[in-house]
């Protein structure tokens, strides 16, 4: 067990208040902002702020509410224009002592993602990047934004459709074809 915490924000999970919940504040500085922008591939990264409290649960387990505000911008999927999005989240984990090896073989994973193995540290920057990354939009948009089709072939040539393109279409066709009909 180590006694030198992995990172200035861990808390060492032996030092918490067993009676009384235990607040924090996360606002990462302008080193830490400009670390995610590269991790998750971001034009910007603003206002970004994780607060809440660790509470004892029962005799060995700890619960973790927060929530997780933020700016991000990223490049539209469509035109790469900046798409701005407000990040709103309630974050809730909840640390277990004596939970289960998911390395065993033949365990099921649990239906409740929010569940961890408790270790000697719990560490809220960790929390924070990882609702991040699960609370940043997929595909952002920019307003009016759509995806056109294109079709790019030889000249001279017809570009194939979407219809062709399909795994059985040729299958489809040579039914036809052969006198078969579409319910055969």
């Amino acid at each position: 067990m180590s006694a030198t915490a992995p990172s200035p924000t861990a808390l060492r999970v032996s030092s918490l208040s067993q009676s009384t919940p235990t607040a924090f504040s996360l606002r990462p500085d302008a080193e830490e902002l400009a670390r995610l922008i590269e991790v998750f591939d971001l034009s910007a990264l603003r206002k970004l702020s994780f607060e809440g409290t660790l509470s004892p649960v029962g005799a060995a387990d700890w619960q973790l509410k927060g929530r997780l505000g933020a700016t991000v911008v990223q490049p539209c999927v469509v035109t790469l224009e900046p798409v701005t999005t407000r990040v709103e989240t309630q974050v809730m984990r909840v640390f277990v002592r004596d939970l289960t090896d998911a390395d065993e073989p033949e365990i099921e994973m649990p239906e409740d993602d929010s569940v961890e193995r408790l270790g000697v540290w719990i560490d809220p920057a960790i929390v924070m990047e990882e609702e991040l990354a699960l609370a940043l939009p997929a595909y952002p948009r920019a307003d009016g934004a759509e995806a056109k089709t294109v079709r790019v072939t030889e000249p001279g040539k017809e570009a194939m459709t979407d219809e062709q393109a399909r795994p059985f279409a040729g299958l489809a066709a040579l039914k036809q074809q052969l006198g078969g009909s579409e319910n055969d």
